[in-house]
């Protein structure tokens, strides 16, 4: 008696090596019985009119190798849970993480693009500032190079007046006599 109280837990399944996963009943009632074959020529019939459908030829398949009826195969609750989940899209969390990631990911790359034309520019610009420097060095020693030649020159035109001074003042000097 406490066993039969013990099967009757709703969602209870047990496995036959027959059958598969199932749901425990009592298979002692000849109603469970009638209702497996009306499933079972259900599924017959919706297999013959859906012979293209993809399910159903793996499912066929999955018959024939492992040897079983087709009633056993299309009872078997997780097989059935199986196919429902490949039908739906993942409702969960990882999805959703994924979904971030992806994006994230995008958007890492356009950053890393935007980085790699801003490197670009910046050494276009370093490379301006180089020549920039060495032009402007370029035209100090030019510079220091005229001042040099003006000072040079200032300093003969200074020497050849005191020495023009020197020698018109000592012949004013000798001519006064």
């Amino acid at each position: 008696m406490s066993e039969e109280k013990f099967l009757a837990f709703k969602g209870l399944k047990q496995y036959d090596p027959g059958m598969g996963w199932a749901a425990v009943h009592n298979f002692s009632e000849p109603h469970m019985n009638i209702s497996l074959n009306k499933e079972a020529e259900n599924m017959n019939a919706s297999r013959d009119a859906h012979n293209d459908d993809p399910l159903q030829s793996a499912l066929e398949s999955a018959r024939q190798s492992a040897g079983q009826s087709s009633a056993e195969v299309l009872h078997d609750p997780l097989l059935s849970e199986l196919f429902e989940q490949l039908h739906q899209p993942p409702k969960d969390e990882l999805a959703q993480s994924w979904k971030l990631i992806a994006q994230s990911v995008n958007l890492l790359s356009q950053r890393m693009a935007q980085q790699r034309e801003l490197k670009q520019h910046l050494e276009k610009i370093e490379q301006e500032l180089v020549d920039l420097r060495q032009n402007i060095l370029h035209d100090l020693k030019e510079i220091q190079s005229a001042s040099d030649s003006q000072l040079s020159m200032a300093r003969l035109r200074a020497e050849v007046s005191s020495l023009a001074q020197a020698r018109l003042s000592s012949r004013l000097r000798n001519t006064s006599t």
